[in-house]
């Protein structure tokens, strides 16, 4: 690797050169410019361009090297300010394209997976619901937006992690609604090495035979029981809470401590509900869980 650099001091570099590079550059003036061979230069720009940050044109016997739209280069922690209100603007009014090259400029400058949807995806989705509950934009442009913020996620989901098999986890939305609030959680815990099987809504299967499904996706989900089991719902009523609440808790007491019931919403305060957590607040689910599966350890 040229003069020690690390990967990221690599990208960061190849970003600033070609930057103003508006007619490209060959791979020999970027090794010289970078100070790094032309061979070890030639593997780089090949991950780099399959990473889908740069794009290449062949000219006769040279190829020429240009940035992809978009690419930014961001130096965190400091820099985690700029980007809520960077991708709220590019979701809102600049294109679906802007929006994942501003996710994958923050991986690649280092950010991480859970102040990234902490800081900017969960508040994007609270801002579009609010566009949406105000009258500033219909049906049609909440679902393509909610849509896009979706496919954002996706961007984090493709990291590949190693899962921990004794780190299990269930996400389940009771509605629509809360789907992308799942979404990103089921992101957050895929990024910190739980096994994750998330269910998305299901508000379709609210019926006296959910029980019975459910224990039937258990046993072949977690056959073992190796280490913690815990099901987290999102839930934006009392009544999506209670329901799930009542009918997973039959099937928690028959595993024992091993699994864990985690209620995502705002309870009403007549309603007790049985489980080991109940939070609106996605941070203390998130602090809760880590903490339960460090105790195994």
């Amino acid at each position: 690797m040229g003069k020690g650099y690390s990967t990221e001091e690599v990208r960061q570099k190849l970003i600033s050169v070609l930057d103003d590079a508006v007619s490209g550059m060959s791979g020999v003036e970027i090794s010289e410019k970078i100070g790094i061979n032309r061979i070890t230069m030639s593997k780089y720009l090949k991950v780099f361009a399959a990473e889908g940050l740069l794009r290449q044109k062949n000219i006769g016997n040279v190829t020429l090297w240009f940035l992809e739209p978009g690419q930014e280069s961001f130096n965190f922690p400091d820099d985690y300010f700029k980007v809520a209100p960077q991708y709220l603007e590019y979701l809102v009014k600049g294109t679906e394209d802007q929006v994942y090259s501003l996710i994958r400029n923050c991986l690649h400058s280092g950010g991480t997976v859970n102040r990234l949807i902490l800081e900017v995806i969960f508040p994007s989705i609270d801002h579009v619901k609010k566009l949406f509950d105000d009258g500033k934009i219909g049906t049609s442009e909440q679902n393509l937006l909610m849509n896009t913020i979706s496919k954002s996620l996706q961007i984090f989901n493709q990291i590949q992690v190693v899962s921990d098999v004794k780190k299990n986890i269930v996400v389940i939305a009771s509605d629509a609604q809360s789907r992308l609030y799942s979404e990103a959680a089921s992101a957050v815990y895929h990024s910190d090495g739980w096994k994750v099987s998330h269910l998305g809504d299901m508000s379709s299967a609210i019926d006296v035979l959910f029980d019975l499904d459910f224990q039937k996706l258990i046993s072949k989900i977690w056959k073992q029981k190796p280490g913690i089991l815990v099901i987290v719902v999102f839930s934006q009523t009392d009544e999506g809470l209670n329901f799930f609440a009542d009918s997973i808790n039959p099937i928690k007491e028959k595993s024992g401590e091993k699994m864990k019931l985690v209620l995502c919403g705002k309870a009403s305060k007549k309603t007790k509900m049985n489980s080991d957590l109940v939070s609106e607040k996605i941070e203390e689910i998130l602090q809760w869980s880590h903490t339960v599966s460090e105790n195994l350890k």
